[in-house]
């Protein structure tokens, strides 16, 4: 999800679409962009809605910056950490049977089955496959979606764990401009598992759905003449009504996250990516800048706007499976680590009604937790954006896609089937008989 136009300009809604596949539609070969100026039918326009129409946006996804305005988040002038090598010739050949199939997928035909742009696994801290497609390169910068939520809520998690954040405080004692919204009388813990009763449909195959009218009303570009309706995302969450009992069920609402990142502006007067440079971009030894999208006030977009390198994204990843430490330092309080892995309440998660592959998950500071055997977790995004963090397999994964259907459900059947047998490979095939290399 990102700020953006309505919902017939975006891409990637239904999933029985007859698409292109990712040979086919790599923005590369197929001349997005390219030229001084591109000819009009390869042009991409933020203006028009052409940015996220399949498949241009797999040009559009590494390029973000180019279109709209957004905000840094600085790495700070320190050297990068080191991200130790050892490249493995093996990993494209693991094979796994895909949900609802009997044919075996290998991980190399599942990254083409995903559209990935690219791709980091961390084996015990050190690199193990890294790949790129398309357009992007190992220097360049990709659009995380909804994986920025989980940044989002690790802040929250890390302003709870050290007492500057009351989980049980009402949002309203933060920020009492929505004291007439549905957001009112939530609990902060509501708004980060999202277990808030909000009247917020989030289906991106309905053009009519409420994310849409988030998404216009969060656009930087100039409002239609005679528009009345909010301008901003800040705006816009005061529009949002209540429908049930807070608490009662998860909810996956984009507009949580806006709201938990209006909380944390406010606790520490700092924006959300000042305070993700602060406290987390610049003590992991991050190798780029980041960025965020804005609104059209400058409030970078919580919900779905962080746009990072590859490598960066594994950084992040691998924080977490090191129980928040980076450089010999603690950069997250372990109990924010312990409190994400815990995870939520499987029972108000079930009533979500996700099919079998999410079944006995729960969700967590905006993190989705497995529950399975090897503790694994993940942050998830629309397209195909992953980490994924394995801890009995000291496994992290890092992934930019630009799948052409937006929902997880499109991607999950071979994705997550992928991820637990690479887990279980790499735990099983000792290092030397894969001939790591430099």
């Amino acid at each position: 999800m990102l700020a953006g136009l309505a919902a017939p300009a975006l891409a990637g809604t239904a999933s029985t679409q007859d698409w292109p596949d990712a040979r086919a539609s790599d923005p590369k070969a197929m001349g997005w962009m390219v030229g001084s100026p591109p000819p009009p039918e390869r042009t991409v326009r933020f203006d028009d809605g052409s940015y996220f129409r399949f498949p241009a946006m797999r040009w559009s996804v590494s390029h973000f910056r180019e279109l709209m305005p957004t905000t840094g988040v600085s790495r700070g002038l320190g050297a990068p950490a080191p991200l130790p090598r050892a490249l493995r010739d093996d990993i494209d050949d693991v094979t796994f049977t895909p949900a609802g199939s009997a044919l075996r997928m290998t991980w190399a035909q599942s990254l083409s089955a995903n559209y990935v742009d690219g791709i980091v696994v961390l084996h015990r801290g050190h690199v193990v496959y890294e790949r790129y497609f398309g357009v992007l390169e190992d220097d360049g910068q990709h659009a995380a979606m909804s994986v920025t939520k989980s940044f989002v809520g690790t802040l929250g998690a890390m302003l709870v764990a050290e007492g500057t954040l009351d989980p049980g405080k009402r949002v309203v004692a933060y920020v009492p401009e929505l004291a007439g919204s549905a957001f009112a009388d939530a609990t902060v813990r509501q708004v980060l598992d999202m277990t808030t009763a909000l009247k917020f449909s989030e289906d991106y195959s309905d053009p009519d759905a409420d994310v849409w009218a988030h998404a216009q009303a969060g656009s930087p570009l100039p409002k239609p003449e005679g528009h009345t309706g909010p301008r901003g995302y800040y705006e816009f969450l005061k529009t949002v009504r209540k429908q049930g009992d807070h608490g009662h069920a998860f909810g996956y609402r984009t507009v949580n996250t806006d709201a938990l990142g209006w909380i944390i502006a406010r606790v520490t007067g700092r924006s959300v990516a000042e305070l993700l440079s602060e406290r987390i971009w610049r003590r992991i030894g991050a190798e780029q800048d980041a960025y965020m999208t804005v609104d059209s006030v400058g409030t970078a977009f919580a919900g779905g706007g962080l746009n990072t390198g590859l490598r960066d994204l594994a950084r992040f990843g691998e924080l977490l499976r090191n129980d928040g430490r980076a450089g010999g330092q603690q950069v997250i309080p372990k109990a924010a680590i312990d409190d994400i892995r815990r995870g939520g309440d499987k029972d108000a998660f079930a009533k979500a009604g996700y099919g079998k592959l999410l079944s006995g998950w729960s969700y967590r500071d905006m993190w989705w937790v497995t529950h399975d055997d090897h503790g694994a977790f993940m942050a998830r995004g629309v397209h195909g954006q992953a980490i994924y963090i394995d801890p009995a397999a000291q496994m992290v994964i890092a992934r930019y896609a630009s799948h052409p259907v937006a929902g997880n459900d499109a991607n999950d059947a071979t994705s997550l089937p992928a991820y637990r047998a690479l887990a279980m490979y790499l735990m099983n095939t000792p290092r030397d008989a894969a001939q790591p290399r430099p």
